[in-house]
């Protein structure tokens, strides 16, 4: 709902604050008063184009601010574009646009783009105007609008369709993995047996790579161990050595204590020397080799290397590439046995989804002839009784099914005897256009309505008893959403809870737009001129008092 509107520089208006209550609120004026100025600047707010003429005369830019109370639907979108509102907290929308052209929009402070604005403005309010493309003149949201009279559930074709569509792209996959692995079936056969035969195994590079470089090392060292070998084991070697001086040792050791000592370290360096014995003879064997088994491993890593470069894959990958492989080879081996399980699913899927879509069909169906009635019952009293209404349900080509189901929704009317049905924003115009508009909403009751809506002159050229009857309807309306009408005629403006006069004045060279709430006394006056014409009258005064008391 919106709560309140203010506005700076744009065209007539100079400064202008106003609030906005719930129910029917009217504005009235003389023609040129710049009622069209003030749904101008609230269109500024909503997104619509920024145009420099907007800005008042000498000015350097105009502003609008416009108030609403949050609506879940709002604070959704909002959400979804990282802008988050709390709960009870108030939506501002801030609208700028510069002399030359430039404009900037806020929501709450936080910039945000133009097209956001719009998106924005149409869960806000609706603006039913002499040339408006929005709201129930639009029929992308005709289906929507249908579907929420008829209280259907669109969930099961939502999922239905989900499932078809996703059951059409596995067997579609399916089947030009099929196809490129039939056209690849020659190779496969010769890359698969070939990598089976090799039979390559995970990690196996890093493996045969170490032991190569292993048994290399060996060679080049098989000399010095030899050698050292013989230092230390050989008859003349270092630890033969120790081993006499030991025994010499022994026998003069009780001579001197310094002797004992002397033992005591060739006994040490005995172990010592045998535990390097130990190590080099463990040297020895780690280091080892079999010249075949070198040329083995050598041969086994320069296959296997071939073997990745020619699949253009590393080493290490050949062993999941033979599974992959084997596994193509083996989906074509089983021939169609698989495409004919998806292609049954897919089957069982699509009948699933036009089951419940044509269900959906059936319940449109029968909204649709009950809101035809409905709206019949409410074109009468608008002086429309020789228009026809029709609510328009075709099944789409099966191109066009979607979530939404297999059919076209659209709002059409023929507005004279044996004219043929057309779209509404085709056959309507000016005040007859605006009057459909009222029938479908008020037959529609709360389906689909913004917080706020306006209707711009949807009295024109009716008066007595057909605006008697556009009053009735629009309080009717008014009860279950906030209702702005721009009117002329003193019957609307009878029923309004709220009442506004726009007026325009000049001082010198300087012409300015005022708006401001009429108390009662004030608004008995303004329905007797709206009646009268610019000489009020005592009639006119009394007839006023008349329409107000009635409403």
């Amino acid at each position: 709902m919106l709560t309140s509107l203010s506005i700076r520089d744009v065209v007539l208006i100079e400064a202008l604050d106003l609030d906005f209550a719930k129910g029917l609120g009217v504005l009235t004026g003389e023609t040129g008063a710049g009622k069209s100025i003030l749904l101008d600047a609230l269109g500024l707010a909503l997104g619509d184009r920024a145009d420099s003429g907007l800005v008042r005369q000498g000015c350097v830019q105009a502003s609008v601010t416009a108030s609403f109370s949050t609506p879940a639907s709002a604070r959704q979108l909002l959400s979804a574009n990282d802008l988050d509102i709390g709960m009870g907290e108030e939506l501002i929308v801030r609208r700028t646009v510069k002399a030359d052209g430039g404009s900037r929009a806020w929501i709450n402070d936080q910039p945000v783009s133009a097209a956001l604005l719009r998106e924005l403005g149409s869960s806000l309010v609706e603006i039913h105007g002499q040339h408006d493309d929005r709201g129930l003149i639009n029929p992308k949201g005709h289906r929507d609008l249908l579907d929420s009279f008829a209280r259907a559930d669109t969930a099961a074709v939502r999922l239905a369709h989900a499932a078809w569509r996703n059951a059409e792209s596995t067997l579609a996959s399916a089947r030009q993995a099929l196809e490129d692995a039939e056209r690849d079936r020659e190779w496969l056969d010769h890359a698969v047996a070939e990598l089976k035969a090799f039979n390559p195994q995970p990690g196996e590079e890093d493996e045969l790579a170490s032991r190569r470089a292993l048994m290399q090392r060996g060679e080049k060292i098989a000399a010095e161990l030899a050698a050292i070998t013989e230092l230390v084991e050989g008859s003349d070697g270092a630890l033969s050595q120790l081993r006499q001086a030991a025994r010499i040792l022994d026998r003069v050791s009780d001579d001197h204590p310094t002797l004992a000592e002397a033992l005591a370290a060739v006994d040490r360096a005995i172990i010592e020397s045998g535990m390097a014995e130990d190590k080099l003879r463990e040297a020895g064997l780690a280091l080892s080799f079999d010249p075949s088994a070198l040329e083995a491993d050598e041969a086994r890593l320069f296959d296997l290397r071939a073997l990745a470069r020619k699949h253009r894959v590393q080493p290490e990958a050949l062993a999941e590439l033979t599974a992959e492989l084997s596994t193509k080879l083996d989906a074509i081996e089983a021939g169609g046995e698989g495409l004919a399980k998806m292609e049954a699913a897919l089957a069982a899927a699509r009948t699933t989804y036009e089951a419940a879509a044509r269900d959906l069909a059936s319940k449109r169906r029968d909204a649709a002839g009950q809101l035809d009635i409905a709206v019949a019952t409410e074109l009468v009293p608008l002086k429309l009784d020789s228009a026809r209404f029709q609510t328009l349900v075709e099944e789409l080509p099966e191109a066009q099914w979607g979530p939404s189901g297999m059919d076209r929704v659209e709002f059409m009317v023929s507005t004279n005897p044996g004219a043929p049905f057309a779209p509404l924003i085709k056959i309507a115009s000016g005040g007859e256009l605006s009057r459909f508009i009222l029938a479908l909403k008020v037959a529609l009751a709360e389906v689909g309505a913004a917080g706020t809506m306006i209707f711009d002159e949807i009295d024109r050229g009716v008066g007595g008893a057909v605006a008697s009857a556009i009053g009735e309807r629009l309080a009717r309306l008014a009860q279950k959403t906030q209702l702005l009408v721009v009117t002329h005629s003193p019957q609307v403006a009878a029923r309004g809870a709220a009442h506004l006069m726009i007026a325009k004045a000049s001082e010198g060279t300087v012409t300015r737009t005022s708006v401001r709430q009429l108390d009662p006394a004030e608004r008995r006056e303004e329905i007797a001129r709206m009646l009268s014409g610019a000489q009020v009258t005592d009639e006119a005064r009394a007839q006023a008092e008349r329409l107000l008391e009635a409403a």
